[in-house]
């Protein structure tokens, strides 16, 4: 589903990833971790485009999202298509960025009628149907300030569902919360990974990568340090970096 060889990114002289390899399969669930600083926000916003790659190969699902390829050559798509193609993949940030003028369903009905011409009707069944599989069902007509931040994420969720993505894109989505409203959020991940959901998570949360995660993915200073099945290698890290950063998160 997402297809990484040799990406590159640089901000100015700043080289931020380096050479990239990844492979997240389809219906799988791909963790990465590191410290702060690593690259791991910015892969992840290259996958959708939010940032360009200045080398490289990014695919999803076997499609460029922001070119296309012509007789060997990369030529950038219009807004149009890109919109199109950046719809199959959601993405769930850190600071939930939902609208916040907006109720919770308003938030859910708003990018599957302006971008998947939805009719109305249509877009509110789904964010109901939405809203009650992250269990907030009764929370249709609150507006984000009368949401706990474990709720607001949990609508961001369900606003990244209602758009039928390929991919589900994670940034440090539990970062942001209090302690006690981590395990609401997870809660919904896990759910969602038992359902086949194609997903990249950027996490510091180890021991849901370690229940979930297909694989894991430890980056640090722009490349990729060690990847494995998740279990073994937070019990078994072979790198010396790796090993470092896991003595101080476990």
């Amino acid at each position: 589903m997402v297809f990484a060889r040799g990406v590159r990114k640089s901000f100015g002289t700043l080289e931020v990833l380096k050479s990239i390899d990844i492979d997240v399969p389809k219906a799988s669930v791909a963790c990465i971790i590191g410290p702060s600083g690593s690259g791991k926000s910015t892969f992840l916003r290259c996958i959708n485009h939010l940032e360009e790659v200045n080398g490289g190969v990014l695919l999803v699902d076997g499609e460029f999202v922001g070119y296309d390829l012509r007789d060997g050559k990369l030529y950038e798509v219009k807004d149009s298509l890109l919109c199109r193609r950046r719809a199959d993949i959601g993405m769930v940030f850190q600071s939930f960025n939902l609208f916040s003028h907006m109720t919770a369903l308003e938030n859910l009905i708003e990018a599957p009628m302006m971008v998947k011409g939805l009719s109305r009707r249509e877009a509110t069944e789904k964010a109901h149907v939405l809203l009650e599989r992250v269990g907030l069902g009764g929370k249709a007509d609150n507006y984000p300030r009368q949401l706990s931040g474990g709720q607001q994420q949990r609508v961001a969720i369900a606003r990244a569902l209602a758009m039928n993505p390929k991919v589900l894109l994670f940034d440090e989505p539990t970062s942001a919360l209090d302690p006690e409203l981590v395990g609401e959020v997870l809660q919904v991940m896990r759910d969602l990974a038992e359902s086949g959901m194609t997903m990249v998570v950027v996490t510091h949360e180890i021991g849901f990568a370690r229940e979930v995660g297909d694989q894991l993915i430890f980056m640090d200073q722009g490349v990729v340090v060690e990847r494995g099945t998740p279990r073994e290698m937070i019990a078994n890290p072979q790198s010396p970096r790796t090993q470092e950063f896991l003595s101080r998160v476990l």
